[in-house]
């Protein structure tokens, strides 16, 4: 047998030091590599540079034309981009006084449609600079004041009428002659029609702000007026003769009117509602009241009972001027109710489609 040989003293000593050498070059490589980890994990999570707290806002210019000669009216400088269409008028009003913000339209093109005054700045921003087109509306008044004062005339005229002033009628013929129970009725139904409209407008619709130009409460103040004093002087009028089959006629026409006035008001309650408590993301259903059930069959029931009590004061009065101003109201109403029909269809259209605007199949 052979024996293993032992290496010799030297060379041991130079295996070890072979050996140590490494040793300690791994051993320098893990400290090296523990060192720089724990950098990283005391550096943390690698972030974004830190925005400055005090950043500069970004402002708008608003460059404001005239529509007709394209000459430049005003800059309006320094707008944020939280500021509305609205703060952009009052702006404007301040370097233009005579133009008051409920007068301008502001247009992003010529011939365009107005901006709504509740539209955000930002949204009609392509650069810092935004150039808007200039239309003075014209004087203008609020919704609130134009149907106060619409409706208010046909009240106080007709009960002028009623009273059969001096001045209107012959006071010999008036004494004698008698009145027929059916004028005192039409009074009160005329004066219950339009103080409805009043307390309606006072407590029931929300208007939110808007104003109409002057001219149009001029327009409907004259055809309301004029048409109630063509009526009115005609029921009240001391040669008055009453329909044609007496008290059923009257006694059936004014429950309609009744009935009509009554649906329209609840109506119109329903529709105030809705809007006050923001639901209008569904079409108006009806509810328990059986006169809100019309809002099964069409998309505007408040103007079928509109044009409703109208036709049944022409019935319960059967006089020409009443007829007349029926006939009107149906082809006004009728207009508005299908202008209203197709916005509800684009917004709730599964559920108007098979509606009709104003009166079921006709219209």
């Amino acid at each position: 047998m052979h024996r293993r040989q032992k290496p010799s003293a030297p060379e041991h000593k130079r295996d070890l030091a072979a050996h140590g050498g490494a040793l300690s070059m791994s051993h320098n490589d893990t400290r090296s590599f523990f060192n720089f980890s724990q950098l990283v994990l005391s550096a943390g999570h690698l972030r974004s540079p830190p925005v400055l707290k005090h950043s500069k806002i970004t402002y708008f210019e608003v460059e404001i034309l005239d529509m007709q000669s394209k000459k430049q009216i005003c800059i309006v400088d320094k707008v944020p981009p939280s500021s509305t269409l609205l703060d952009v008028k009052h702006k404007f009003h301040k370097a233009c006084p005579q133009w008051y913000p409920s007068r301008v339209g502001l247009q992003l093109e010529r011939n365009g449609p107005y901006l709504k005054d509740s539209i955000n700045i930002q949204s009609l921003a392509v650069s810092s600079i935004i150039t808007l087109y200039f239309t003075d509306l014209g004087q203008q008044v609020g919704w609130t004041t134009f149907f106060l004062t619409e409706y208010t005339g046909p009240l106080l005229i007709y009960l002028l009428f009623y009273i059969r002033l001096s001045t209107i009628y012959d006071q010999v013929e008036s004494t004698k002659n008698f009145r027929h129970p059916v004028v005192h009725l039409a009074c009160f139904c005329h004066c219950l029609h339009y103080i409805r409209h009043l307390l309606e407008t006072l407590f029931v619709h929300k208007f939110s702000g808007g104003h109409t130009p002057l001219k149009n409460m001029m327009k409907g103040c004259a055809f309301y007026w004029g048409f109630t004093s063509w009526i009115a002087y005609y029921i009240n009028h001391p040669r008055y003769t009453p329909p044609s089959f007496g008290h059923r006629q009257v006694s059936f026409a004014a429950l309609a009117f009744l009935m009509c006035e009554a649906g329209n008001h609840f109506i119109n309650v329903t529709l105030a509602h809705q809007s006050h408590s923001g639901s209008k993301a569904c079409f108006p259903s009806p509810t328990y009241n059986p006169f809100t059930w019309l809002f099964l069959l069409v998309s505007c029931p408040n103007y079928t009972y509109e044009v409703g009590s109208w036709i049944s004061f022409t019935v319960m009065t059967q006089t020409l001027p009443v007829g007349i101003f029926a006939f009107l109201m149906v082809i006004q109403m009728s207009l508005w109710a299908q202008k209203k029909h197709k916005l509800y269809l684009k917004r709730f259209y599964p559920e108007v489609r098979r509606k009709a605007a104003m009166i079921p199949i006709i219209f």
